[in-house]
């Protein structure tokens, strides 16, 4: 197996490794003497419904509604599956989440919710709080995607928007609620995952007015309005840490980016290559991050130290980029484009970045390969490497060279995968 597909079967695995179809079985809850409502949103959502229809009994009630990105669902029998927009929110999401929020309502004390959170529900599950028109939602959706804000941060301004995210769903239901997980936030902390709609929100309104402030979002008047009212004590804050509507709800993550690395690594392993688990939460501008990368590829390559060859240094988490340019590329294609200018061809290193997901960002490719030649070849393409990287344009650039890597979705979601061979 060459460098390449070395590379690529290694994150194949790790997304094996966070499949919610083989993980999510084993964590079903036992039929409650009522009914079971499933519901749910995130690129996972569609392989969660099918795992618990697979696994559900079939004199168990059973039924629901979940709600995916367009392209990531599946065929189902007793939950139905809606796509709608992702990252801006749309109309379609906004009908499915009144529906879903119908759904939390009429579930009684005898039954069971169950909810189905994954990377990306923030967006899909998005319900405009009262007072909050769904463009100016979407609007301030933009700006946030925009100005290179961590997820954590985004979400915090999210939740205090948001109908039915930030704890409310779980103070909407009379029933008892288990919420399944699969985590695509470093830290893995249910408040933060599509943000959080069954789980104690420690954020408050003031804090959703600092990330405005401190990110420079743009946002429309009418929403730095409600966010001021809301600090000033007008409106009613989300559900905190010791409030009794969480007595009966388990927050449970059954999917973490650790243990796609582990499989990854293991994939490593059996091929007879050391691999390096560097961190699950590695944050930070993509190009910063780069940057460090590089030197410890460089150590490795010059010195055999702190590493020796050949090894797969592998990391997981979420880099962000503050857009300067028009170009196209998520933010795995620009950590690699960058990776590339800073090694500057080093002999024997290869390189691959690709969200778990299958979406690198807005765009149709998982991430890239980057190949010990790629700054020589892409030249006598005729491109500037740099110059496509000021302009934001990664995408370009590996898609000139043929090292794209397309997978289409994978509905699942535990972030990125970074991988850097030195042989």
């Amino acid at each position: 197996m060459n460098p390449r597909e070395l590379l690529i079967a290694s994150f194949k695995a790790a997304v094996e490794g966070a499949d919610p179809i083989r993980i999510l079985p084993t964590h079903l809850p036992t039929p409650p003497k009522g009914r079971t409502v499933v519901v749910g949103a995130g690129k996972a959502a569609a392989s969660m419904a099918v795992a618990v229809e697979q696994h559900w009994p079939a004199d168990a009630p059973l039924e629901g509604l979940v709600i995916t990105r367009y392209q990531h669902g599946l065929p189902t029998k007793r939950i139905e599956v809606v796509e709608a927009g992702h990252p801006v929110p749309d109309e379609r999401g906004e009908r499915a989440a009144r529906q879903i929020m119908q759904r939390v309502r009429d579930a009684g004390p005898d039954d069971l919710l169950l909810v189905l959170v994954s990377g990306g529900g923030s967006s899909l599950l998005s319900l405009p709080a009262e007072g909050v028109s769904g463009d100016d939602l979407k609007a301030t959706t933009l700006e946030l995607l925009r100005c290179g804000a961590p997820i954590q941060d985004m979400n915090t301004v999210r939740k205090h928007l948001s109908a039915i995210q930030g704890g409310r769903m779980a103070g909407l239901c009379r029933a008892r609620i288990t919420a399944l997980i699969v985590s695509d936030v470093t830290g893995d902390d249910p408040t933060h995952i599509a943000s959080g709609p069954c789980a104690p929100d420690p954020t408050t309104f003031g804090d959703a007015l600092d990330v405005m402030g401190r990110w420079r979002v743009k946002a429309p008047p009418r929403i730095l309005e409600y966010l001021e009212r809301g600090a000033r004590g007008e409106l009613v804050e989300t559900p905190k840490h010791g409030d009794p509507i969480f007595a009966r709800v388990e927050n449970r993550v059954i999917a973490t980016a650790q243990q796609s690395l582990l499989a990854a690594a293991e994939f490593f392993a059996r091929h007879e290559i050391p691999a390096v688990i560097l961190g699950d939460s590695v944050t930070g501008e993509a190009s910063e991050v780069a940057k460090v990368y590089a030197a410890l590829s460089r150590q490795i390559a010059r010195h055999n130290h702190p590493f020796e060859k050949p090894v797969a240094l592998i990391s997981g988490g979420e880099c962000t980029v503050t857009v300067q340019g028009n170009g196209r590329g998520g933010r795995c294609a620009e950590f690699l484009l960058w990776l590339g200018l800073e090694l500057d061809e080093q002999a024997g290193t290869w390189g691959l970045a690709c969200d778990t997901d299958g979406i690198d960002g807005s765009e149709d490719n998982a991430g890239a390969v980057l190949t010990p030649t790629a700054l020589t070849d892409a030249r006598a393409a005729g491109l500037d490497p740099r110059r496509l990287a000021r302009n934001n344009d990664a995408y370009s650039f590996f898609q000139v060279l043929g090292d794209l890597v397309v997978t289409g979705p994978t509905r699942t979601n535990v972030n990125d995968y970074r991988v850097i061979l030195v042989q």
